[in-house]
């Protein structure tokens, strides 16, 4: 069970027997559409959801650290910040642990801290939860240490410590839509000028849901696929003669059939189609709305599917399966290999399509999926 500000703050007097400074938090988030695409200087429309992960922190006189979290009774107890080294921390720990490195590293001193981590992200859902743990210590290091960093060198702090602490080679997409979203809107990011700016995406008001449909099926970034297509796409970028994919349009992809191996021009196709299909979906967000937004989910996935070849049988599943029920459109979300898909659905059909998903999933034999509703909601900060 999710812990209330007062629980946490509770929880962590007992744990280290203080009153935390504050409390802070920092929301997960779902990618509407625009995957793979932000490491490639691409464009991503994710927005903040509804699902938090909270931090309880206290300054210490010394330069030690522990972090522990609601669900574990290990502390880890870190007798120095200075003795920091990319690769020194294990487990889920290196995501607070690499945030106050990286902070350190770009110049910024932090305290010691005591801090404990609750969080209502699933973990390995597609749904960032690295990512909300990362913003919610940053901001909460931020404010302890006076060091009065924006939210986009946060951002970008968060980014360091994905890449260097954890070792995965991940983008800013995640972090930017943790600290700049905003109830009701999507963040349309630009991850080559780090340009951002709030897109409406009123559910409730167009009378919508969107199903968040974790599939159990558990990814790590850190592992080899998402690696792979990254080489990938760094070698099609290198032999079409660009900086990035993202460099590329649509009419180079004939051009590009010619100069790639079939392999690396499917991996190509889908990240310059799939940036083409964020910038549609800004049009149709800034004009028709959301439920306009269907035939781009089907087409983003196939492409997923198909030239990316990042989703799986259960992935594909709870997809066909929403849209066969009802759902306006749907597609996977998150680096892929499992995960999490989403469904927008109109909130009379969400009941009908949640219960066909989870009855095609048991036909298959598969673990039954996890279904629940999101909405877009504001970026990280202090609560208590």
């Amino acid at each position: 069970m999710t812990l209330t500000p007062l629980q946490l703050a509770a929880a962590f007097t007992e744990r280290f027997g203080a009153e935390p400074s504050g409390i802070w938090s920092a929301p997960g988030r779902v990618n509407l559409i625009g995957e793979h695409t932000d490491y490639n200087d691409g464009f991503v429309l994710p927005f903040a959801i509804n699902h938090s992960t909270m931090v309880a922190a206290r300054p210490r006189a010394d330069r030690s650290v522990r972090v522990c979290s609601t669900l574990t009774p290990d502390d880890v107890v870190l007798s120095d910040l200075d003795a920091l080294t990319p690769g020194s921390v294990k487990g889920w720990a290196a995501y607070p642990l690499g945030v106050l490195w990286a902070m350190e590293r770009a110049g910024y001193s932090t305290p010691g801290l005591d801090l404990l981590v609750d969080s209502s992200v699933p973990v390995g859902a597609g749904l960032s939860s690295s990512a909300a743990i990362e913003c919610a210590v940053a901001v909460a290091a931020n404010d302890l240490s006076e060091s009065n960093l924006s939210l986009t060198e946060l951002v970008a702090i968060g980014q360091l410590a994905e890449n260097e602490m954890v070792g995965a080679p991940t983008g800013i997409m995640d972090q930017s839509a943790s600290l700049l979203g905003e109830a009701g809107h999507a963040v349309f990011l630009d991850c080559r000028s780090r340009e951002s700016r709030l897109v409406p995406l009123d559910l409730e008001g167009a009378g919508l849901e969107l199903l968040v449909m974790d599939t159990r099926v558990s990814h790590s970034h850190a592992t080899g696929g998402y690696a792979a297509r990254r080489r990938s796409c760094e070698l099609g970028a290198e032999l079409m003669g660009v900086a990035a994919l993202r460099d590329l349009s649509v009419g180079d992809l004939a051009e590009a059939a010619g100069v790639l191996d079939e392999e690396t021009f499917r991996r190509v196709r889908h990240i310059v189609t799939e940036n083409a299909r964020v910038q549609d979906a800004v049009d149709v967000l800034s004009g028709k709305g959301p439920a306009a937004l269907g035939k781009l989910m089907a087409t983003s996935h196939a492409s997923m599917r198909d030239d990316f070849e990042i989703s799986c049988a259960e992935l594909d599943t709870a997809v066909d399966t929403a849209v066969s029920a009802g759902a306006i459109g749907a597609r996977m979300t998150g680096g892929g290999f499992g995960g999490a898909a989403i469904a927008l659905v109109r909130s009379a059909d969400s009941a009908a399509v949640t219960d066909a998903v989870a009855r095609a999933f048991a036909e298959a034999g598969f673990t039954a999926p996890v279904i629940f509703p999101v909405l877009p909601a504001s970026g990280a900060g202090r609560v208590a």
